[in-house]
């Protein structure tokens, strides 16, 4: 279980899923053929067969005066998700949590950086066939532009399951708080806009005792994107705003010392981001 300390916040990853290769659907452009040139990503994020490592895990970040969850994986009993190995899940994730000194009564906040299946899912638990707030004593924010849009696409049948089971019952509870993309929940932990993979993403920023570090959520899926700023994911809203994102993302913390911890990067999920040429690279 991977920790990090930002002067007086100490950020725990709790892992859910990891998983090598089948994460084409994702980033097919990412080939073992097409990764063989960036030998920087070896062996932690590619396999020596050119396979990409991912990772699906929350990320607790504890303040001074606040216990936050900053995105809540794929949960348990979920079903109707799209990919088959996502459904029915039942995994050891609260108690990893409680284990790592973090029992869900425990959790004040939870912060969703946008609302696709593998960011809500612990939103809730099946209790007596119901689904009920996993994180009773939080409030749940998510962004405004990004609630009002996935409430109001009928289209696509995974979402609306994963808005009925993970995100309208907190809402019905009165758990949810809609913020800005740009608001700051505490002294230490502020949300930065970086919209383009859906309508209201955010990312975190956490500052403290001049020590800085940003947890990406999904304006990139894996470091292949750095090296390859021309690769977005499929499953982003607006390919042309994500891909602008992570140029204008990359280039700001290109060589500033702030540590960036991705949401999906597997371990050691974070480091230093640097230049790489005319693209950028992850130093761990």
């Amino acid at each position: 279980m991977s920790k990090w300390q930002v002067g007086a916040v100490t950020i725990t990853k709790v892992v859910e899923v990891e998983a090598t290769g089948g994460t084409r659907f994702i980033l097919p452009q990412a080939t073992p053929e097409a990764v063989a040139p960036y030998d920087w990503m070896k062996p932690h994020f590619v396999d020596e067969n050119g396979r990409l490592r991912m990772s699906v895990h929350a990320l607790i970040v504890e303040t001074p005066s606040r216990r936050i969850v900053v995105d809540t994986c794929l949960g348990n009993d979920k079903e109707g998700r799209g990919v088959p190995g996502w459904n029915k899940l039942q995994g050891p994730f609260l108690e990893n949590m409680a284990k790592a000194g973090y029992a869900r009564e425990s959790i004040d906040t939870v912060m969703c950086t946008h609302l696709h299946v593998d960011h809500v899912g612990w939103n809730t638990m099946l209790v007596d066939g119901k689904w009920v707030p996993t994180f009773p004593n939080a409030r749940y924010l998510m962004a405004r532009s990004e609630f009002d849009y996935w409430q109001s696409e009928g289209d696509n049948a995974e979402q609306r399951a994963v808005f009925s089971d993970s995100v309208q019952p907190v809402f019905d509870a009165g758990l949810v708080d809609l913020v800005d993309t740009d608001h700051r929940i505490c002294d230490e932990v502020c949300l930065v806009p970086t919209v383009g993979h859906t309508p209201g993403h955010v990312s975190v920023r956490i500052s403290s005792e001049g020590e800085e570090a940003l947890i990406t959520g999904d304006f990139i899926h894996h470091p292949c994107q750095m090296a390859r700023l021309d690769w977005a994911a499929t499953v982003d809203y607006d390919p042309v705003q994500s891909t602008k994102t992570r140029h204008e993302m990359f280039s700001n913390l290109a060589g500033s010392g702030v540590l960036v911890i991705g949401t999906h990067f597997a371990t050691p999920t974070a480091g230093h981001i640097e230049r790489d040429g005319d693209a950028f690279r992850l130093d761990v």
